[in-house]
């Protein structure tokens, strides 16, 4: 009996191979939002993977909505540009892989250091041009007590250029061929600023009741997936709890996803957290696991779980029970990048070799040295 892992699952109108994604992971290594060869040999390395799904890291439809200096973008020509010889090299050697991008804005918790470098709130200290202006629901800094950027809130303007910013990252990512697209609403990033009581305090029709907290994601969802084809899958990641008094809960989620199933969304990535820094997770195996159940059972839409899902026994019992339909992770691909062939080896399952190129595609991208290299090599 063939591992339920390791059969085919439609989502929208593409059909993975198998139900193991390589979850969305922050690189900080863009320039102005501009991949670099980094991006090459990441990206190249986790195609060849055995994975049914690979998605990019959260990349931002703003300057000023990436969370630091390095993270990704499509808010330009030059954005788009760069990361075309990525998805063109990947499509020349590996033509058959399934390709995704998480669009983001990181709301009020952008304009931040990268992780090696202590994270928290960029500071004037670190170039004389920084922090940059960050926007919010509300004027809330996501941690006063670490000096935390006090966001502007959006107005009515604000919200139809993010809205439409949203749109024109689509857009790109259709030119350059993606088949999925991850709205992320998740980790206290903008659109899960917007759904929680936390962060959104507005009095507009924006905010208040749950209702009117997700009108705007809603209206983003609904503004891309005008554009985004069916023949291609558009969904959300959403953080199911937010694990502090007050929060998101699990009940507020089922409701988003069934709101966003009747929008024409195809799928919900269900993590959790990132919204307030007196979070008290409840860490374990696939801790995120029974609130993907639950919302794939009560709204009645395909979901992914993520989180500490490690083994491929444990991926596998997953998608046996119908806990999910696919299995998304990060850490283990960084670990081992060939994680779903060797799943497939451990469950027993007879995988096809590697697909032979189409084309092999030989652009390599310019190398631009961050500034810390440049600097560092003066």
């Amino acid at each position: 009996m063939t591992a339920q892992l390791f059969t085919p699952v439609e989502l929208g109108g593409v059909t993975l191979p198998n139900r193991i994604i390589v979850s969305p992971m922050c690189q900080y290594s863009a320039v102005d939002g501009s991949a670099q060869p980094w991006h090459q040999v990441h990206y190249g390395m986790l195609a060849m993977s055995g994975a049914g799904l690979l998605c990019l890291e959260a990349t931002h439809v703003e300057r000023e909505g990436r969370i630091t200096q390095g993270c990704l973008g499509l808010y330009s020509d030059e954005n788009e540009a760069a990361l075309k010889p990525v998805i063109d090299w990947i499509r020349g050697w590996m033509p058959g892989v399934k390709l995704g991008v998480q669009l983001a804005h990181a709301g009020r918790k952008a304009s931040a250091q990268r992780p090696w470098k202590g994270g928290g709130p960029l500071t004037q200290a670190d170039a004389p041009d920084l922090p940059w202006t960050t926007y919010g629901p509300s004027a809330l800094a996501y941690d006063p007590e670490k000096n935390w950027h006090t966001p502007v809130a959006l107005d009515s303007v604000s919200l139809k250029r993010v809205k439409q910013a949203f749109v024109e990252a689509a857009e790109r990512s259709l030119r350059l061929g993606f088949d999925v697209v991850e709205l992320h609403g998740a980790h206290g990033y903008l659109l899960s600023q917007f759904l929680s009581p936390l962060s959104n305090q507005r009095t507009d029709e924006y905010g208040g009741s749950a209702e009117k907290r997700r009108r705007f994601p809603l209206e983003v969802f609904e503004a891309v997936r005008r554009m985004w084809p069916t023949d291609k899958a558009l969904g959300m990641r959403l953080s199911a709890v937010e694990w502090v008094e007050g929060g998101v809960t699990i009940e507020d989620t089922v409701e988003t996803a069934r709101q966003l199933k009747a929008l024409g969304c195809d799928f919900v990535d269900v993590s959790s957290g990132g919204n307030a820094p007196g979070q008290k997770i409840t860490l374990g195996p696939g801790y995120h696991v029974p609130f993907a159940a639950r919302v794939r059972k009560e709204a009645g839409i395909k979901t992914w779980a993520v989180g500490l899902i490690t083994e491929p026994e444990q991926a596998e019992k997953i998608i046996a029970s119908g806990e999910a339909d696919c299995t998304a992770h990060a850490r283990p691909f960084l670990l081992d990048p060939r994680w779903a062939w060797n799943a497939a080896r451990t469950l027993g399952v007879e995988t096809p070799p590697l697909p032979l190129p189409a084309a092999r595609a030989t652009t390599i991208l310019p190398f631009k040295p961050r500034p810390s290299m440049a600097k560092a090599a003066e």
